[in-house]
């Protein structure tokens, strides 16, 4: 909790501080790089830093913060916590990188706010900063000491054991340890990070949903290349699909991420199971088909209704797995909608909830580009399912405060 002396000097300067977040956040990459570019070539995505999206989730982070602790004290964001620090853990951050930060952003403050930062203003702001990273720190130690690794020590080689393709865009790649013995156990909707090096050396880091059942010798990911229209295209994605064939190695973060469903409770028995709404569009159909995998491969018996939009069914990864991944659970309905070539495959045009039956009790799962999920939310509040019902993945920097 915020001091009381701190709690009124960011109530009071947190119009400027968030007024001015948008100089402060490129000031304080642009700066922090300059000095580490290690950094920015070995840890950051550069694609978004190129884009803007990593300065304005990280604006948005900290206004949604600093907020919440002058206007609701009581409160915790925990589900962008939760994010945030299921993302550093598949990074591999470590405790003493927040110090690195911490120098850099408030360099950054005082150089755009100058003289408006008194000593009393820069302690109630790094009073916010440390109860923020203490915070994420605390949760990632969590996240290391259940993986059972020391903080930051994320990393296998994994050999590629094969290469599938899954739509026109996607392939999926089969992982096992390059050590020998089972892959690592997950929980359905996880993710990891796979980490390559590149061709002008720099070591790039993206996530990727396991989109198979936990349980098996080997992991699977599905990878959709990334094509930037106006931007450049993806840079790891590119290489993932040009270079990695079966027999090849590949350097693989520990299964991470918090879109995943609860443990059955045993005392209700499976009846008492919440119904689930698994939502997705593009490529955020991996986390459900793992989620579906696992389902199906437990017998579940629990009420399922699956939604998924996509540009085309040749755009659809995993679309005939889905249809009998859905089809084998006694609970499932699958209704998917297709923007172009819909016919015989499902509706035309954008996902549209409004006629989708929605039982009482359900637990919603959403993945997909931001505005599908900020659009599904909405509709899904007005027809009273609560807040805390509605989870999410944001892959990328997490825009979904930022844009509120």
């Amino acid at each position: 909790m915020l001091s009381p002396e701190s709690t009124e000097i960011v109530r009071a300067t947190l119009p400027a501080v968030g007024g001015a977040i948008g100089e402060i956040t490129p000031l304080f990459y642009e700066t922090m790089f300059a000095d580490h570019p290690e950094l920015e070539r070995d840890l950051f995505n550069r694609g978004n830093q190129g884009s803007g999206a990593q300065r304005t989730a990280l604006a948005g982070a900290i206004a949604a913060y600093a907020t919440m602790l002058v206007e609701h004290p009581e409160q915790r964001p925990g589900a962008m916590l939760a994010r945030i620090s299921h993302k550093h853990a598949s990074l591999g951050i470590t405790a003493d990188q927040y110090k690195i930060v911490h120098s850099y952003l408030f360099g950054a403050i005082v150089q755009v706010l100058g003289e408006a930062v008194t000593p009393e203003v820069a302690a109630g702001w790094d009073e916010v900063y440390w109860l923020m990273a203490g915070e994420l720190i605390a949760l990632e130690a969590k996240h290391y000491q259940e993986a059972g690794v020391e903080p930051g020590e994320v990393w296998q080689r994994m050999t590629v054991v094969e290469r599938r393709p899954q739509s026109r865009d996607a392939v999926s790649f089969t992982l096992r340890p390059a050590a020998g013995g089972p892959a690592p156990a997950f929980r359905p909707g996880q993710y990891v990070s796979v980490a390559v090096r590149l061709a002008d050396g720099a070591r790039q880091i993206r996530q990727y949903s396991l989109s198979a059942a936990p349980g098996a010798e080997a992991w699977r990911i599905t990878v959709k290349r990334v094509h930037g229209g106006t931007g450049p295209d993806g840079e790891v994605s590119g290489w993932l699909h040009e270079h990695v064939r079966a027999g090849d190695e590949l350097t693989v973060s520990l299964p991470f991420g918090d879109l995943t469903l609860p443990e059955p409770d045993a005392a209700a028995g499976p009846e008492g199971e919440p119904p689930l709404l698994l939502a997705s569009a593009g490529i955020g159909c991996t986390p459900m088909t793992g989620i579906l995998d696992h389902l199906v491969r437990t017998g579940s018996t629990r009420r399922v209704t699956v939604v998924h939009g996509d540009r085309s069914p040749a755009d659809h990864a995993h679309a005939d797995e889905l249809a009998a991944l859905v089809a084998a659970l006694p609970g499932g309905v699958l209704h998917r909608w297709y923007e172009e070539d819909a016919a015989g495959h499902g509706r035309a045009g954008l996902v549209d909830l409004t006629a989708v039956e929605l039982p009482a009790g359900v637990q919603a799962y959403l993945c997909g580009p931001l505005p599908f999920m900020r659009a599904v939310r909405t509709e899904l509040l007005r027809r009273a399912v609560p807040a805390q019902a509605v989870h999410y993945e944001v892959f990328g920097p997490d825009l979904w405060l930022a844009g509120r």
